[in-house]
């Protein structure tokens, strides 16, 4: 992972993240109760965001993210453990959280599909999965720029898939999808998901 991708990304997401993002992130993030698993905490942008948690923990695979989030996390009310770890291999007992956020990490991650399995793992039955992420446009030619786009993007921008359908990967996983808003022409979306999975 580069060095400068860390160093850069809050300054170029700041314009972004204060007119449009931050509405979002809040009207998500505050839906998370109980003991919270956070997926690609990053800078700790949404940190603040937490209203109903008892316990945040957030873990993060980049090194120099995670060191600039502790700024969030010297300010918060909520107890926040960070962890230097990939969310294809959690290191939580089963049916630990009763919620777990995931906000535009889904197109970094190597292998969704097996950290969508490691999420229902660790998360309750019935907890809250909530996701806000950026997905490939249903639409041929826009859908057909961000597949060419996207090898320069994943090495420019720390791994990014332009083009990833988390929600088409949501839709293929036991998670039970209960509600999906569109923002910017289908660009991004926040979805809520339950993990309906039976108790053992």
């Amino acid at each position: 992972m580069g060095k400068w991708f860390p160093l850069m990304y809050d300054m170029a997401m700041r314009p972004i993240e204060q007119t449009k993002f931050k509405k979002i992130r809040k009207t998500l993030v505050s839906q998370a109760v109980g003991r919270v698993l956070e997926i690609g905490s990053g800078t700790g942008v949404n940190f603040p965001h937490y209203k109903n948690a008892t316990q945040i923990d957030a873990i993060e695979p980049n090194p120099l993210m995670k060191e600039r989030a502790l700024k969030w996390i010297k300010g918060s009310r909520i107890p926040i453990q960070t962890y230097l770890v990939k969310a294809e291999k959690l290191p939580f007992a089963d049916n630990t959280f009763d919620s777990v956020v995931a906000t535009l990490v889904f197109c970094t991650i190597p292998e969704p599909i097996k950290a969508l399995q490691e999420i229902q793992r660790v998360s309750k039955p019935n907890a809250k999965i909530l996701l806000f992420e950026h997905v490939r446009i249903d639409r041929a030619f826009l859908g057909k720029t961000q597949d060419v786009l996207t090898p320069l993007w994943k090495k420019a921008c720390d791994g990014c898939h332009l083009n990833r359908n988390t929600l088409q990967l949501l839709k293929q996983s036991n998670l039970s999808i209960l509600n999906v808003d569109s923002y910017f022409n289908g660009i991004f979306l926040s979805i809520k998901c339950l993990n309906e999975k039976q108790h053992k």
